[in-house]
């Protein structure tokens, strides 16, 4: 298998039920690695021409999506998929705006890893997407539900990287504007 470089205006940033009910259950440095990866990711989807798509699953139980992430996915547009489902794929609507974009790669963070994030990843790559799963950007209950999800990620034919491996391909180069500008936000 070879990997490729990953060009921003083929990708989308899949941001899957990162909610306020739910968050509280996830270990800290897992809630606060996801929270970082997620933010930079629409913030850098933005500068650098990239789409984000975003679900929560079942919003009445679980709550909203975290006021961090929101914000983020407020400024750029983006509206969020309420779902039953556990995979984002099934979704209504999300199968009409992926196809709106025209994207061939999926950057995939979320919780919880083991459920949602990867069945989700699993039909993505069923569709002959290419998929990263970026591992500071998932986050499970457990770390061994969390690891297992990473290993079924991989398994159905993802790449696990991290967030900051996804934003320096976008970037090619340092010195340029948007390298300055996510350059500070990884720091």
């Amino acid at each position: 298998m070879s990997v490729r470089r990953v060009q921003p205006a083929e990708s989308v940033v899949v941001v899957v039920d990162v909610q306020e009910r739910l968050a509280p259950a996830m270990p800290e440095a897992q809630l606060a690695a996801l929270t970082r990866a997620a933010t930079v990711l629409i913030e850098g989807a933005g500068l650098l021409g990239a789409g984000v798509l975003a679900t929560e699953q079942y919003p009445k139980g679980l709550g909203p999506t975290i006021p961090r992430i929101q914000e983020k996915l407020d400024a750029a547009g983006v509206t969020v998929l309420p779902k039953m489902t556990f995979s984002a794929c099934e979704a209504e609507g999300f199968e009409a705006l992926w196809t709106k974009r025209g994207a061939r790669v999926a950057i995939v963070v979320g919780m919880e890893t083991h459920v949602c994030v990867y069945q989700t990843v699993r039909d993505l790559c069923a569709q002959g997407i290419e998929v990263l799963v970026p591992a500071d950007g998932v986050a499970s209950r457990r770390e061994d539900h969390r690891q297992v999800g990473l290993d079924l990620c991989r398994s159905a034919g993802a790449t696990i990287t991290t967030m900051e491996t996804v934003v320096f391909d976008w970037l090619r180069v340092a010195g340029t504007e948007p390298f300055r500008m996510l350059s500070k936000l990884i720091r």
